[in-house]
């Protein structure tokens, strides 16, 4: 009687068991591609027995991806706005957490984007301008924002070509799809693009990029997509994302500025 109850116990378990061992799952917002690169590296050195999968991709696409049953443990989104959603409507096991506020910024391998305004992109020799898709990217939406708020958005959408997210819009820049795009101010700061300087985008322009993530209802019995999330609390990760130009909670973003600008001046 007693090894039919242990061995129903051990049954029942075992679910849970076999999930604690399984790899990590990560979907992440494309903006992070080259600072979550770096994270996970480091977060594997450290955790040898973890093995951490990722997929990055528009933050609307995973989040109905995630509704829909796709099998993701944690999911780092470039609007908190989504992992509320999935909060409110029972797909995630934890509150929603700020872990960045994201930056955007005018970026060409053609030109010199640091000597140009959002103002210079109705010019003739510019015909084309790629930002993310605003339906379902949230870099998208910020930049729809400010092109707004400078007054050029009806203008400029003759011009405008989408990527679907802000990494494949960073692509199209870099393919000739586009003479210029607003991208990700970390995707700007990657050696490869950082090559050809940018022009940061006042953030008065648009609402802020609070950037958030959550453990999904399937990371429950993952014992790896805590310590991850603890991970990103923590002077490692903070200082790889702040050196791809994320504002991190806690920092002083008046003195971000002033950083940025003493950065500009002459």
């Amino acid at each position: 009687m007693h090894l039919r109850t242990l061995l129903l116990t051990l049954f029942l378990l075992l679910p849970g068991l076999v999930a604690a061992n399984d790899p990590l799952t990560i979907a992440a917002a494309s903006d992070l591609r080259f600072a979550l690169d770096e994270i996970i590296e480091e977060y594997e050195r450290e955790h040898p027995d973890d093995a951490v999968r990722v997929t990055y991709g528009s933050s609307g696409r995973m989040t109905t991806q995630i509704m829909n049953g796709a099998p993701y443990d944690v999911f780092f989104s470039a609007d908190i706005a989504y992992p509320q959603k999935l909060r409110a409507e029972g797909h995630a096991l934890t509150e929603p957490e700020v872990y960045a506020i994201g930056r955007i910024v005018l970026w060409s391998n053609r030109m010199d984007a640091s000597t140009m305004t959002l103002e210079d992109l109705t010019r003739d020799d510019i015909r084309r301008v790629a930002i993310a898709s605003p339906t379902h990217a949230p870099y998208g939406v910020r930049a729809m924002e400010a092109l707004k708020s400078a007054g050029v958005w009806d203008a400029l959408q003759p011009k405008i070509v989408n990527g679907d997210n802000i990494a494949q819009t960073a692509r199209m820049v870099q393919a000739g799809g586009a003479e210029i795009g607003v991208i990700a101010l970390s995707l700007a700061e990657f050696p490869d693009l950082a090559e050809h300087p940018h022009h940061l985008i006042d953030d008065a322009l648009h609402e802020p990029l609070t950037q958030g993530f959550i453990i999904t209802r399937r990371g429950e019995h993952n014992e790896a997509a805590r310590r991850f999330a603890d991970y990103m609390h923590g002077d490692t990760a903070r200082d790889i994302m702040r050196r791809y130009g994320f504002v991190m909670p806690g920092d002083d973003l008046a003195e971000n500025r002033s950083a940025e600008a003493a950065t500009a001046a002459p």
